[in-house]
């Protein structure tokens, strides 16, 4: 019998409740998948997604921000803890942090973030308020690699979703997330097969 191919070892960092994190931790059990999730790691010590990670088995570990010297120094803890734990990618799942240049460079094309709007639109926060405001027909989500500048990094996949003439941001986030629960975790995967190739500022490689 031929043995399992070795998964790629990949950590979540959350500061809330982990929707997203449930979703590529979900997705990580199936056989073909080319990752595992190795961590959880918040920071937020009491961040609710900590409790859903354990209890899917998941190890976690927390560092509060506050107090620990600055944006850099912090990275540098957290960077430490990721070695650690023999992480070779990064999936930001609502990680409320902006991340140092020095953190950045290390997980550079190996990092991943999800952001609720179509790129490079809304970038920042109150996306889905933002684009009612805005009188757009579509909103949607991005999958993106990581760089130095916010939401800017080369976009790896979209998904779109009509903004109805009823929508409030709630009902909007709601339908955008099931669109996230999807994209994200074909876009981890794709990433930790060695599927994914950056061309500029265009990724390809996503298809299977």
């Amino acid at each position: 019998m031929a043995e399992a191919a070795r998964k790629a070892r990949v950590a979540i960092l959350i500061s809330g409740r982990g929707s997203n994190m449930a979703a590529l931790i979900a997705a990580s059990r199936a056989d073909r998948s080319a990752y595992e999730v190795a961590l959880v790691f918040s920071n937020v010590p009491d961040a609710p997604g900590l409790g859903i990670a354990a209890d899917a088995g998941i190890p976690i570990a927390s560092l509060d921000h506050r107090g620990r010297g600055g944006r850099a120094a912090f990275d540098a803890e957290v960077l430490s803890i990721l070695r650690g734990h023999g992480i070779e990618y990064v999936a930001l799942a609502g990680y409320m942090r902006l991340l140092s240049e020095p953190f950045v460079t290390a997980w550079e094309g190996r990092m991943l973030n999800i952001h609720p709007s179509l790129l490079p639109s809304f970038t920042g926060l109150d996306t889905y308020a933002r684009a009612i405001a805005a009188g757009c027909r579509l909103a949607g989500c991005t999958v993106h690699f990581v760089t130095g500048e916010l939401d800017g990094g080369p976009i790896v996949a979209q998904a779109a979703v009509p903004v109805r003439d009823d929508d409030t941001p709630a009902t909007l986030a709601d339908r955008i997330l099931a669109e996230e629960h999807r994209l994200y975790p074909a876009a981890l995967d794709a990433l930790c097969a060695g599927r994914l190739r950056i061309a500029g500022q265009r990724v390809l490689g996503l298809a299977r």
